[in-house]
């Protein structure tokens, strides 16, 4: 990726939700909405052939994960929910689309730090909904014990925003990070993509219009 590519830092990711919903009067369920829909088609178009798993962890890239789940179900896939944190801790609008996915009849199971190659087994597709752009400091448990079986797997994997365990400005592993195959990044690809042979860890970047108005990314890309 060259250093002219768009690229958004992480305090610019967040600024960018934040100014949508206060500036543009844009809700943060609207802009997770176009997210995890975005995730969903862009997956569809990449080919489903049998039963997908969405990992998801704790805040919004794990409300994220659950719209990606509902849509996918929405069309006729097998998928389920493999959960790192017991979803009664979320909160705000990933709390919202866990609701949702549930009370649709979705399956949602959490998982046991030692239960995760069981539940990985036989997915024709992992999504990666576990950790986001807001991550610091190296991943602990019970992230890791996901991230590691995660890639032990053979099935592609399609990371939502950036791989989990990626620091979204410098483009460090944090320990350990999801090897994705794929990654649908929000709005535009994040700065710690420019590091050197990071694609190894994102795969293939997709950037997902999640609806925030034009003149917004361009006052913030330039």
């Amino acid at each position: 990726m060259s250093d002219s590519y768009p690229v958004l830092t992480r305090r610019q990711a967040r600024d960018v939700d934040l100014r949508a919903m206060r500036d543009y009067g844009l809700s943060g369920l609207v802009l997770m909405e176009n997210a995890g829909r975005g995730c969903a088609t862009l997956l569809e178009r990449l080919g489903i052939n049998g039963p997908v798993c969405v990992c998801s962890g704790k805040g919004n890239n794990g409300g994220d994960g659950y719209v990606v789940a509902r849509y996918l179900d929405n069309g006729g896939h097998q998928v389920r929910v493999a959960s790192a944190v017991d979803p009664d801790t979320l909160t705000g609008d990933a709390a919202v689309n866990h609701g949702v996915f549930s009370a649709s009849g979705g399956t949602v199971s959490v998982i046991d730090p030692a239960g995760w190659d069981r539940e990985l087994k036989g997915a024709d597709w992992i999504v990666d909904a576990l950790l986001g752009t807001g991550t610091q400091g190296d991943v602990r448990s019970p992230f890791t014990e996901a991230i590691d079986a995660i890639n032990r797997t053979s099935s592609p994997v399609l990371a939502i925003d950036l791989p989990s365990g990626i620091d979204c400005d410098t483009g460090a592993v944090l320990g350990t990070a999801v090897q994705a195959r794929h990654t649908a990044t929000f709005v535009a690809a994040k700065q710690g993509f420019q590091a050197r042979g990071l694609q190894d860890w994102t795969g293939e970047v997709h950037v997902i219009d999640i609806g925030i108005p034009r003149s917004l990314r361009e006052e913030v890309l330039g």
